[in-house]
């Protein structure tokens, strides 16, 4: 019983166990896929807790043990809450070897009566996250070396989160900007309506990715809260930033909405023109608002279909692929321009640190997908056919004719032609192989 889990990632070893303690390290480890989320994360490896919530009120509190911490070699924690403990044993061994100045075995022992089976996919997705974390901090840092204070809007949110955990392990401070009274140091009230003049002192960067879902059906209450939930809020957020002294980087979350909903296999880049519909109307307005902020840097992340299994649209699609009801919309040829949840907050940290990058760039990965090809992927992702085409009339039931023909049926070749001159790398560029990933299969296997 228990596991095993071992691999060589390519960083010293200094590094990755000082990563192992910086906060959000934890939420980059945690499978998206299922229970448990997080409660608090543990202050120290020496001697700090952890504790995790599960559905029905349990808590999973880990609790590191302070006589077998020796850092940079190991360090140790053990469940340590009531009933759990009365139930199940769990150790988990932390373990680090360095193989040379530049790589460290990674070995991760956990002691438990719980089948090895049953956590293999788990310690699978922890060592992809760790080596590919690293890997983006060393080019980040390559272009900036600084530690940096980013401020974020929507912190808490899809994007939002693993963005925020993803820059406190490289070792910078992100400020969360609330809409509540502020918990701590890292948190600043925002208005969005009437933002306050001093809300970026000492701020490097602004990212805002606050805004009404677009997802819904497309009714006049809907397409009104879309539109006044960025407009506006950005536009202010915008004047607020050009006038702070230095002015800091302004990020804003864009989409390829610009480019129309159906542009068939034209080849869509940053200076392709814009389309037609609701959500170009409104991007080109939302870019417009984000432009307010003369003077400094000023970057649209025009993002793609998000494949994150925590929300977004994979959520939505994976209950109904694990029971075999999944299908191709339509006739499965309009092309979906997708991105991977952390190739996204990658490309959100480049935004962050390069200071080439200004003005749209298209947040999707490099391939592009036929809806047929990708309906294919998620449903060899979950073990299941794909057999069931979906009637262009289901996603009108849910979404209106409107959002059907903008959002599910909508047809977009958009490429990433600014990072690619960038040399940017994706971690995941086939669809396949981050579905696998973020749904706890092989994403090596295909």
């Amino acid at each position: 019983m228990g596991i095993t889990h071992s691999s060589i990632v390519p960083a010293p070893i200094d590094e990755v166990f000082a990563w192992h303690g910086r906060p959000g390290a934890f939420t980059r480890l945690a499978p998206p896929w299922g229970p448990p989320s997080l409660v608090q994360e543990a202050d120290s490896l020496e001697d700090g807790t952890a504790i995790l919530a599960f559905p029905g009120g349990l808590k999973w509190e880990a609790k590191h043990q302070a006589s077998r911490f020796h850092p940079p070699n190991q360090f140790v924690d053990k469940l340590d809450s009531w009933p759990l403990k009365t139930m199940m044993t769990w150790t988990h061994h932390h373990g680090f070897s360095e193989v040379d100045s530049d790589s460290t075995r990674v070995t991760d022992t956990v002691n438990t009566p719980v089948p090895a089976a049953l956590l293999r996919s788990m310690f699978r997705y922890r060592h992809r996250q760790l080596a590919d974390d690293l890997a983006t901090h060393a080019w980040a840092k390559s272009l900036r070396s600084d530690p940096l204070t980013v401020a974020i809007t929507g912190s808490s949110g899809l994007v939002g989160a693993p963005l925020s955990a993803l820059l406190t392990t490289g070792g910078h401070r992100v400020i969360a900007l609330v809409r509540r009274d502020p918990r701590g140091p890292d948190e600043r009230r925002w208005d969005p309506e009437n933002p306050a003049p001093d809300l970026f002192d000492g701020v490097d960067a602004v990212v805002h990715l606050a805004g009404e879902s677009i997802a819904g059906r497309f009714n006049d209450a809907h397409r009104k809260a879309v539109r006044e939930s960025r407009i506006e809020p950005t536009a202010a957020l915008a004047r607020i930033a050009a006038a702070a002294d230095p002015t800091p980087a302004f990020i804003s979350a864009s989409a390829i909405g610009f480019y129309g909903y159906d542009r068939g296999d034209e080849v869509l880049h940053e200076s392709s023109s814009r389309g037609d519909g609701f959500l170009a109307d409104v991007v080109v307005d939302w870019e417009a608002a984000a432009a307010a902020a003369p003077g400094g840097r000023v970057v649209h992340v025009r993002t793609g279909i998000v494949q994150a299994a925590a929300g977004g649209t994979l959520r939505l699609m994976r209950p109904l692929f694990t029971l075999g009801l999944g299908g191709r919309l339509g006739d499965g040829e309009q092309w979906l321009s997708w991105i991977g949840i952390d190739d996204l907050i990658d490309i959100y940290y480049r935004a962050i640190v390069d200071e080439r990058v200004v003005g749209p760039i298209n947040a999707v990965a490099p391939n592009a997908v036929r809806n047929s090809e990708y309906t294919a992927a998620l449903a060899s992702a979950v073990h299941r056919p794909a057999v069931l085409p979906v009637p262009s009339v289901g996603p009108q039931l849910i979404l209106g004719s409107q959002g059907a023909r903008e959002l599910a049926l909508a047809n977009q070749h958009v490429v990433p032609e600014r990072l690619s001159d960038l040399g940017h790398r994706f971690r995941m560029p086939d669809v396949g192989e981050t579905l696998r990933h973020q749904l706890g299969g092989d994403p090596d296997k295909q």
